[in-house]
């Protein structure tokens, strides 16, 4: 429910060249009156209901579809804690974008020629969105991680590791040009890390 009400502000939105989005500026701040139901948010170490919980999804998505694009990152945040152990994890640790109305947004700029669209929608099962570009781009991007550990500070766990991109040159049939270096990502961890995990433990 609560994606729905966000997506029509967001579905089809243009990024023209020199122009910043803010999610926070879109969306709004999510609201009982505006129709916003109670859902999952991370909030001061806790998983909890909030109303609009659950609307990072959405800036998860916006975030990992950025990475893979010629969009410069202004802000972005990522969660404090770690609530659940992997299952199933297909993307790197930590490759979301967390939002709070007026206080934590995702935003980022268009320095390029060309023009950019979201389209986002849902089925019975999942969010899914593209980002689309006014014209073919020469490159492409793989994101990946790097010194993924966990760390043990007095009794407490924590999560760690560094997201980093390959531009790769698609005329050249390929070849990458460059790694960049993205973030860094440390979070609080708020289960027991497996033995497999904890076998790679590192300490402060």
């Amino acid at each position: 429910h609560n994606l729905k009400i966000v997506l029509k502000k967001l579905d089809g939105i243009i990024i023209n060249p020199g122009e910043t989005f803010s999610f926070c500026k879109l969306v709004g701040k999510p609201s009982k009156s505006r129709g916003f139901l109670p859902g999952m948010e991370l909030s001061r170490g806790q998983a909890r209901a909030g109303i609009g919980g659950g609307i990072c999804q959405v800036s998860n998505l916006i975030y990992w579809l950025c990475l893979h694009s010629a969009l410069d990152i202004v802000e972005r945040h990522h969660h404090s804690f770690d609530p659940f152990p992997d299952q199933g994890r297909v993307l790197p640790f930590a490759n979301g974008a967390t939002v709070m109305y007026n206080y934590r947004d995702l935003r980022f700029k268009n320095n390029t020629d060309k023009v950019f669209q979201f389209k986002f929608w849902l089925d019975k099962k999942c969010l899914n969105g593209d980002l689309r570009c006014s014209s073919v781009s020469d490159y492409s991007y793989k994101v990946f991680e790097r010194n993924h550990r966990f760390i043990e500070n007095e009794c407490q766990y924590f999560r760690g590791n560094e997201l980093w991109r390959r531009v790769i040159d698609k005329k050249s049939g390929g070849s990458t040009l460059r790694c960049e270096h993205l973030v860094n990502n440390l979070a609080e961890v708020k289960y027991t890390p497996s033995k497999e995990s904890l076998n790679r433990l590192s300490s402060i």
